[in-house]
C-alpha cells in the first residue's frame, strides 16, 4: 500500500487547499453528490479553492456504483486532462472516484478488467477521498465496488486506496437520521465481522475492537438526538471500521447483503444488519469440519468471545439480543423477516446470489441449503 495521510480534525476540509497545492494540481476532477456537497459544508468551504482552478466536476452518477456511470465519468476525466480526484459524498462517490482513477489509465475495457478477465494495471492518480457520511469506510480501503447489470463486483489495488483522506465530521452534521443509521449500521457490521474474519490481523482486530465500542456508545445519539460529540465518534469509529475490513474484507453478511439491496431496495447498511445476530450465533457454534479458518476452532470461539466483550454481554444469547435491539433502537429491521422479506423463494433467491468471495471469508462454511435454513428461519414453509 502507497502511504495515506489522514486528517481527521473537525474543520479539516479547508487542508484541501493546501493538499492541491503540494500536488500542484491546477485540473482536479471533482466527484460529489450534489446534496451531500452543499448540505454538508463542503461547498462553502472549497468554493475558492475549486473557483481559482481549472475544475471538472462529475455527478451523474446513481447510489451504488454501476458500470455506465464509472464509464461516463472515465470519459469526462480523460477529456479534462485534470491532474487530481476528489471525491466528496458517500460511499458511492468514493467508489466511483476510485474507480475512475484505477480505470482511466487502462487500455483494456473497464468490463473485462472489473471481471477479473485483464490485469488491472499500475496507475498513479492522486486521490483525495472526503466522506460526507460515518459508516462505508471506503475512504479507507484498497477496494471499490461496481456493479454490472445487478451484478455486484470489488476491483482491489494497493493505489485503489486514497493518497490524502479527509475526515471532518462536521461535515456529517446535517445528515437525515436515515442515512446516519444505514451508514453507522455499516460501520457496526463492519467492525463485528473484521473480528470473526479468516482474513483478520491482530492489526485489524485493533482497529474494529477501538471501533465497535465506539459505534455503539455514539451511533443512537447520532440518529435519535446528534451532539457534535456523536458526530465526531461516528465518523471516527467508522473511520477505524474501514481501516479494518481493509486489511480483513468483510464476510457472511455483507455477502448476502448485495441481493437484499439489489432485489429488495434497502441501504446497504440496512441490508447487512438484518442477518448479523443470527451470523454471531451460527458463527459461534463452529465445529472442526465446518471450520473455514486456518487458526482453528479455538481462535474463531475466542473471537466470538471477544465481540461478546465488546457489546459488554455476559452470554453469545445476550450479545445477539443486543445486536437486535440496537439495530431496532435505530428504526431498522432485525431480519430478513421484519423486512417483509418472508417468502421461502424470496429468501432461495437471495441465497443463489449470494457473494461467494465475501462467504469464503467467513469463519464458518456453509452450503446453499445451510444458508437458506439459517435465513428462513421460521418461514421455512411457506412456499409464496
Amino acid at each position: 500500500m502507497r502511504p495515506t495521510m489522514t486528517y481527521l480534525d473537525d474543520g479539516s476540509i479547508r487542508t484541501v487547499e493546501t493538499i492541491l497545492a503540494s500536488q500542484n494540481s491546477r485540473r482536479p476532477f471533482v466527484v460529489y453528490d450534489e446534496t451531500a456537497y452543499v448540505s454538508s459544508g463542503a461547498q462553502a468551504a472549497l468554493q475558492s479553492t475549486f473557483a481559482n482552478r481549472a475544475t471538472t466536476w462529475f455527478s451523474q452518477f446513481e447510489l451504488n456504483p454501476k458500470l455506465p456511470d464509472v464509464e461516463q465519468g472515465v470519459e469526462l476525466f480523460r477529456k479534462s486532462q485534470s491532474d487530481v480526484i476528489v471525491a466528496i459524498g458517500g460511499g458511492t462517490a468514493i467508489d466511483i472516484a476510485k474507480l475512475i482513477a484505477a480505470l482511466s489509465q487502462q487500455t483494456d475495457p473497464a468490463a473485462a478488467i472489473i471481471r477479473g478477465e485483464r490485469p488491472l494495471a499500475d496507475f498513479d492518480i492522486p486521490l483525495i477521498a472526503i466522506p460526507t457520511t460515518a459508516g462505508t469506510g471506503s475512504e479507507a480501503t484498497h477496494f471499490a465496488v461496481v456493479y454490472i447489470q445487478n451484478e455486484k463486483f470489488s476491483l482491489a489495488h494497493p493505489h485503489i486506496l486514497p493518497q490524502f483522506t479527509i475526515v471532518d465530521s462536521q461535515l456529517t452534521r446535517s445528515l437525515p437520521r436515515s442515512i446516519t443509521a444505514a451508514t453507522g449500521l455499516d460501520a457496526f457490521c463492519q467492525a463485528i465481522e473484521s473480528l470473526w474474519a479468516v482474513g483478520s490481523t491482530d492489526q485489524s482486530i485493533a482497529y474494529a475492537s477501538e471501533a465497535l465500542p465506539l459505534i455503539v456508545e455514539n451511533l443512537p445519539i447520532a440518529v435519535l438526538a446528534p451532539t457534535a460529540k456523536s458526530r465526531r465518534g461516528m465518523s471516527r469509529a467508522a473511520h477505524l471500521a474501514g481501516k479494518a475490513i481493509n486489511i480483513s474484507r468483510t464476510t457472511a453478511p455483507h455477502a448476502i447483503s448485495y441481493a437484499i439491496t439489489s432485489r429488495h431496495g434497502f441501504p446497504h447498511g440496512v441490508a447487512v444488519a438484518m442477518t448479523l445476530s443470527r451470523m454471531l450465533k451460527y458463527n459461534a457454534s463452529v465445529q472442526a469440519a465446518d471450520c473455514a479458518d486456518p487458526r482453528g476452532v479455538s481462535f474463531v470461539q475466542r473471537q466470538i468471545d471477544r465481540i461478546v466483550d465488546l457489546l459488554a454481554s455476559q452470554t453469545l444469547e445476550e450479545a445477539s439480543q443486543k445486536i437486535d435491539s440496537f439495530i431496532a433502537k435505530l428504526g431498522c429491521p432485525t431480519s430478513l423477516q421484519a423486512a417483509g422479506i418472508n417468502t421461502r423463494p424470496q429468501i432461495e433467491a437471495i441465497v443463489q446470489q449470494v457473494n461467494a468471495e465475501r462467504m469464503s471469508n467467513n469463519p464458518r462454511s456453509s452450503t446453499s441449503a445451510t444458508l437458506l435454513d439459517l435465513l428462513a428461519g421460521g418461514v421455512s414453509a411457506v412456499t409464496s
